[in-house]
Formats: structure tokens, sequence, C-alpha cells
């Protein structure tokens, strides 16, 4: 019995030890206000025309081309866009013209949001051919299913 009271003496006078723990609210708060700010930030840095385009069933493979092409964007309230620069109708034709000295290799792309009426559009695609590029293509999205 002797035994028993001096071990437990022994602990009761030993020192107590203090347990390592992690507290991770912290960085559960940082990471969580990190992800919004990513969820804010993100979409505003996407850059480009908010065009809607035509769906299509068959749609072309993509071409082998290397070169990138001229990207031209027509919109629903019939904007022209070279690339990311605004172009009005009358200048159309000298900035493809220009375009096409500048880089003779390069195709043109035609993105037409698909409320853009078929006529402006079959315009603007006649005009790109005539200019002389060595392709002119009419960008599409590719449509699932047997809806038509």
């Amino acid at each position: 019995m002797d035994h028993k009271l001096r071990r437990l003496r022994q602990k009761a006078l030993a020192p107590v030890r203090a347990r390592p723990a992690m507290n991770v609210t912290p960085l559960v708060d940082v990471v969580l206000v990190l992800l919004i700010i990513f969820m804010v930030v993100i979409p505003a840095l996407q850059q480009g025309l908010n065009i809607e385009m035509a769906g299509m069933f068959n749609v072309d493979a993509p071409s082998q081309s290397k070169a990138q092409p001229f990207v031209l964007s027509v919109t629903s309230d019939h904007r022209l866009y070279f690339e990311e620069t605004a172009v009005d109708r009358a200048g159309l034709e000298a900035r493809l013209r220009s375009a096409i000295r500048a880089q003779p290799g390069r195709r043109v792309v035609i993105r037409a949001d698909k409320a853009a009426e078929y006529v402006q559009v079959r315009e603007i695609y006649r005009i790109a051919q005539l200019t002389g590029f060595p392709g002119v293509s009419l960008r599409v999205n590719r449509r699932q299913g047997d809806e038509r």
C-alpha cells in the first residue's frame, strides 16, 4: 500500500505537460477569404466580347495551321470588332487590307452573335473573302442532342 501511495504522490507532484494543439480556425478563415476574392476577381479578368454564337451539329475539324487567325466579331447590336478593336462598317475593308499586308499567311475567323442578322454576317464574310485572306471561316458552337 505504501508503494501505491508513493506512486500517487509522484503523479501529483509531477509537472503538468502542455499538449500542443493546432488551432486551424485562422487558417480556414484565410483560405475562405482568398477563395471569395478569387471567385470575384477571376471573372473580371476574362477579356473578350460577350458573344453567344450559333450552334451547329456538323462542325468542321479545327484547323491544323500554327498561325492564330485574325478574329472579326459581330455583336448582337451590329457592332464590329477586329481582334479587340472596334471598327466601323466603312473602315472594315481598309482595316482588313492592312492586316493582310502586315501578315499575309493568317486566316480570318468571323464570330457572329446568333442574334446578329444573317444578311450583315454574310456581307462581312464576302468582304473578308474579297480582301484576299487565305481562308475565311465562321466560328460556331457544337450543338449536342437531337433538338433542331
